[in-house]
């Protein structure tokens, strides 16, 4: 199954939202949003917030494109290809230190929903069982970055795992017929949407929770755009904001909010699931009782060491040469 070009839907265009128009002498601008893949539950927020007219309200007629990994949205947001883009913290450090003109405007997913995923059959219960086993995974992605640090975090290798590239659809395909035994992806996405279609339950090992915490997903634009248009910048991120505390107060209706949003898109009851997961994802503990996107300091600086820790990225810089907080969410 291809993964779609792009998805794009305006915000003058969903129409039945409760939020008001930009006043008259104020003329909306065009921007456009690459997601890190192509559209499923954690992705609610942005279509909701087209749907509820929050974007409009702010002054932004926003497109949403499909994304074929974060690492190429990053690059995408870094040459101008895109205004804004959503990809995982991983992606854009690595991104940063080899030159890339990118900043974070605000990570969302402050706990990072990276796995591997099988078929609780398997009987998988720590990194150790993955030994000699068939790895689906996408090049491109942020789990290809991450992976090799959750191996090197739990005292293994690369080469005690046979990796098997292939896209997105073809790795749940690939699980799902035995061809490879587990596959890399986040919990908020491929596991519902595999237990679905093969009808048996599917387990994680989650790197949270195996010693590999880090920021994941969240907001980003190019030096270029922060310099340029500060405006439509701050802008967005306001918007992005209220988006998501608005879709957290009802999980439903945002998730349904996606309906026709790409033909990839999963079942009304995966992508709910996918979605309420995503929304256990949202804080750390510095971060608790703040809104959507709002980081602290310490946090990233906790992400950056772990990056460093882990070789995914050579040396760490300062949180600023990564996160542009004078625009981004504030508490």
């Amino acid at each position: 199954m291809a993964i779609v070009a792009g998805v794009l839907l305006l915000a003058t265009a969903c129409g039945g939202g409760d939020g008001a128009a930009p006043p008259a002498n104020q003329q909306a601008k065009d921007a456009t949003l690459t997601l890190n893949w192509y559209p499923y539950g954690e992705h609610a927020p942005f279509y909701y917030g087209l749907k509820q007219g929050i974007f409009t309200k702010h002054g932004i007629n926003l497109k949403i494109q499909a994304g074929q990994g974060s690492g190429k949205t990053v690059q995408a947001t870094g040459a101008g290809q895109t205004d804004f883009g959503w990809a995982d913290t991983s992606a854009l450090a690595a991104a940063v230190e080899q030159g890339v003109p990118v900043k974070s405007v605000g990570v969302f997913l402050q706990t990072t929903p990276a796995s591997v995923q099988f078929f609780t059959e398997k009987n998988i219960k720590k990194p150790e069982d993955l030994k000699g086993l068939k790895v689906a995974t996408t090049a491109g992605d942020a789990l290809t970055k991450t992976f090799p640090a959750f191996l090197k975090q739990n005292g293994m290798q690369d080469s005690d795992v046979q990796i098997q590239n292939t896209d997105a659809a073809g790795k749940m395909a690939a699980v799902i017929s035995g061809r490879a035994d587990v596959l890399l992806g986040f919990a908020s996405d491929q596991g519902p949407t595999m237990q679905e279609k093969a009808g048996k339950p599917v387990s994680y090992l989650k790197f949270s929770e195996f010693g590999l915490n880090y920021f994941s997903n969240g907001l980003l634009t190019s030096k270029t755009m922060l310099q340029k248009d500060p405006e439509l910048v701050k802008k967005m991120v306001a918007a992005t904001a209220e988006a998501w505390a608005a879709a957290e107060k009802d999980p439903q209706a945002a998730a349904d909010s996606m309906k026709g949003a790409s033909e990839q898109l999963p079942s009304p009851t995966v992508v709910l699931e996918q979605f309420k997961t995503t929304l256990t994802l949202l804080h750390t503990d510095a971060s608790k009782g703040q809104g959507p996107g709002v980081n602290s300091a310490d946090d990233w600086k906790k992400t950056i060491d772990t990056f460093v820790r882990t070789g995914i990225i050579p040396k760490g810089q300062d949180p600023g040469a990564y996160w542009e907080e004078s625009v981004a969410p504030k508490g």
